[in-house]
């Protein structure tokens, strides 16, 4: 190796945090939350006021909790309970479901966190 070659791998390396914060953490605070129950309505909640909300799912009914401009699954009806171990939603384009109980809460900002999520 050259000391050309030593150079621009430290340099890539110095260059690495630089990028990563600039592209790859970016966090928006939430200002809304777009919440899908069983039928396909949409409503949308501002996350500025504290309250608890029920939605009505095939199994039963899904409290969401929004608090300190949050949001999350307090409770459901379903099985396995990964919506309310998703914990708080608070960054722009953040996502949580209850598939067995068909609720979902997407939550949106000026700054998105991803662009799109593939599964």
């Amino acid at each position: 190796m050259t000391r050309a070659d030593i150079f621009v791998i430290g340099f890539t390396l110095a260059l690495l945090p630089f990028l990563y914060s600039t592209y790859w953490n970016r966090e928006g605070p939430a200002e809304t939350a777009h919440i899908m129950d069983q039928s396909g309505r949409e409503f949308t909640v501002p996350l500025s006021t504290n309250q608890q909300l029920s939605i009505e799912g095939p199994l039963g009914v899904s409290l969401v909790e929004i608090k300190d401009g949050q949001i999350r699954f307090l409770d459901s009806p379903c099985r396995g309970k990964q919506c309310v171990h998703a914990g708080w939603l608070k960054q722009s384009g953040e996502f949580a479901a209850c598939l067995p109980n068909r609720v979902s809460i997407t939550v949106s900002g000026k700054d998105a966190l991803y662009d799109s999520i593939n599964f």
